[in-house]
């Protein structure tokens, strides 16, 4: 079986304009919704093998809510900050390991949702986790597939 979880990064701070895009931390909102979610998809019973991140700071520090909560590592990955979705799923596809989360950011993370829940999710907001299930154990089946279950959270 593989599994997928997509998760955009929690509501980042825009209080410093002098800050560079890839350096904005989490707000408030941010830092009090990342665990809530984390703890949501904990016990939905979904647990990646591993967590891969943008190396930007607001999905890295959503990234680490999640792992502390599911005890799973983190692995940054550059090529997620600011990619389309046919990267985040290939990246996941090249993890090879059947369950992974992927922890990135818009417009890549909703179109990639989109496309996976055969539009059943129109827009993927701040820390909204989408899982997927394929009954496959290979990624290259997998990915050319639809998948046979999807599942849509968000904070709000």
């Amino acid at each position: 079986m593989i599994r997928l979880a997509l998760v955009r990064h929690a509501k980042s701070d825009w209080g410093d304009p002098d800050l560079a895009d890839h350096d904005r931390p989490l707000n408030d909102r941010g830092m009090r919704d990342a665990p809530v979610m984390a703890a949501r998809l904990a016990a939905s019973g979904f647990r990646p093998d591993v967590i891969l991140t943008s190396t930007a700071l607001r999905a890295r520090t959503t990234a680490e809510a999640f792992a502390a909560e599911l005890g799973v590592a983190v692995s940054r990955d550059p090529a997620l900050y600011g990619a389309p979705a046919a990267t985040l799923l290939a990246a996941a596809a090249a993890a090879g390991m059947p369950s992974i989360m992927v922890v990135a950011h818009d417009p890549g993370m909703t179109v990639l949702a989109g496309r996976l829940s055969g539009d059943g999710i129109a827009h993927m907001p701040t820390c909204a986790v989408a899982t997927f299930t394929w009954q496959e154990d290979d990624w290259d089946v997998a990915t050319a597939l639809d998948p046979d279950d999807w599942t849509f959270d968000t904070p709000r």
